[in-house]
Order: structure tokens, then sequence, then C-alpha cells
């Protein structure tokens, strides 16, 4: 067994905030001592470890709290998740620096090549490999079965106004590669469900200030906040590209604008783009 003391020392985390943690019941001790303090054992310090790996992608406590508490968590499965989304950042990292390079030496010769059927066959693929239960049952229901699924997929996707999205897509991540990598290493279920609430929840917020400037400290802090979270979600570098797409839509496309105006009040849509332009103008 540990005290607060040791397991501060040994992980770096401050004493009071393991207590927070004990407090809001993200971390509770093992046991506490006959003298009152509270003591760790390894279990304890492994639950710790995974709290760690999901701060270093800044998620809330709360949503940790629920995803460790969600009958359907199984740790190795995030554990892997969560290396393949280091790994990506790493991989990312790398290209990123080459391209550098190349670009230094003269021999930047970045592909933009709109995705090919098979690419598209690809990407259906991958999506479905990542597709939890619950998804695949709601398709089912939808289409009724995921072989019709598939076929309005592939119809849909193969469109010209899809393939003027891929071009869109392709420049946002940098090459085709790497958008068909960010389909491929999908965060799981609960993790990217946790990421979409917390995207939601923004938008409610920023809606609810529609009220005040665009340039306020307030506002940007939230624009700034999706900017993270849309980093997350998506697993692009940058995603200024993106959502300045979206500002354009809230602003001129009549779904949308329909949309964002009802679900958060008259004037929402608009105000949505206006404060996303403003950040990243």
């Amino acid at each position: 067994m540990r005290t607060v003391k040791d397991v501060s020392e040994l992980t770096g985390i401050s004493v009071r905030t393991l207590h927070y943690y004990d407090e809001i019941g993200l971390l509770k001790p093992t046991t506490c001592s006959d003298a009152g303090y509270r003591l760790y054992d390894d279990k304890a310090l492994e639950t710790l470890q995974q709290i760690l790996f999901f701060r270093e992608f800044d998620m809330p406590l709360k949503e940790i709290k629920s995803i460790l508490e969600s009958p359907e968590f199984d740790k190795d499965k995030v554990l892997a998740s969560q290396m393949r989304m280091l790994e990506l950042k790493r991989d990312r990292l790398n290209r990123l620096i080459g391209t550098i390079k190349d670009i230094l030496k003269g021999e930047n010769a970045m592909s933009f090549e709109v995705f090919s059927k098979t690419d598209i066959e690809k990407m259906y693929t991958l999506m479905l490999e990542n597709m939890g239960e619950t998804q695949r049952d709601v398709l089912k229901e939808q289409y009724g079965d995921l072989v019709k699924f598939k076929e309005s997929f592939l119809e849909k996707a193969g469109s010209g106004q899809a393939q003027q999205n891929y071009q869109k897509m392709i420049e946002w991540y940098g090459s085709k590669d790497k958008a068909l990598d960010s389909v491929k290493n999908t965060a799981p279920g609960d993790v990217f469900n946790s990421y979409q609430k917390r995207s939601e929840a923004l938008y409610k917020k920023l809606a609810e200030s529609k009220r005040k400037d665009v340039n306020a400290f307030e506002v940007k802090q939230i624009v700034g906040e999706m900017d993270f979270v849309w980093k997350q979600l998506y697993q692009m570098e940058d995603v200024s590209g993106l959502m300045l797409e979206m500002a354009e839509l809230y602003e001129t496309n009549e779904d949308m604008i329909k949309y964002y105006d009802t679900a958060y009040g008259d004037g929402a849509a608009e105000f949505l783009g206006r404060a996303i332009r403003a950040f990243y103008g």
C-alpha cells in the first residue's frame, strides 16, 4: 500500500489533486489507515494511470469518470485505442517534419488526388470496422440491413458533390493517405461520443452568448475549445479550414440556419459563423 505522498512522488500528481479525485469519486483510495490516511494499492495506481492517459487528450474529469464507470468499459481495448491515437500523433509529427525537410530541399510534392472508387470502398470498410454494435443496429433499422446501407453509402459517396467534399477533406488533412488514416484511427465509440457530447455542449454555450461581441474573450475562449475538440474528433492537426467552411454554411445554408436557429434560438446560426470567423480572422 502507498500513501498519498508516495503516489504523488511516484506519479508527479500533487497531493491536492489526488484529494480532489477522491472527493469527486474519480479515484477513491483502496482503504484508509487507522489514523485516517488514504492508502492506494497497485490496482488503484493502474486506474490513476488510465486517468492520466485520458488527461493527455484534455478530456474533462466528468467524462473520464463516466467512461471508467461504464459497464462496457474495456481497459485493454481503450488502452490500445489510446496507443493508436498517440502513435497517430507521432506519425503526423514525423510526416510534418518530413514535409518541411522536403520544402527546404525544394522537393515538396503534395498530392491532392480526389478519392477513387477503390478509396471509397476502403473508407467504407474502415468505417464499418470501427462501428460498435449499437451503431450497426441503428443502420440496420434505418436501411433494413448493412448491404443496403453499403449500396446507399457507395452511391452517395461517388456523387459529384461528394467528390468536391473529398477535395476539401484532402486539403484539410494535407493528403489522401492522411484523410484515410483519420477514418482508420477513429477513437472507440465511448471516447468518440464523449467528444461529440462536449462539442454539442460548446455549440449550446456559444449560442447562448449570441448577444455578446464575437471578439469578447469569453466567446473566443469557447471557439478555442471547439477548435481543440474538433482536432480530437477528426484527428486533424489544423481544423481552421474545416471550421471556416462550416462558418460559411452557418451563415448561408438554409438547412443549417433552420437547424441551429430551431435548436438554439433565432440568430444562433449567423452568430456561430461570425464567432468562428472572428476567432480565426
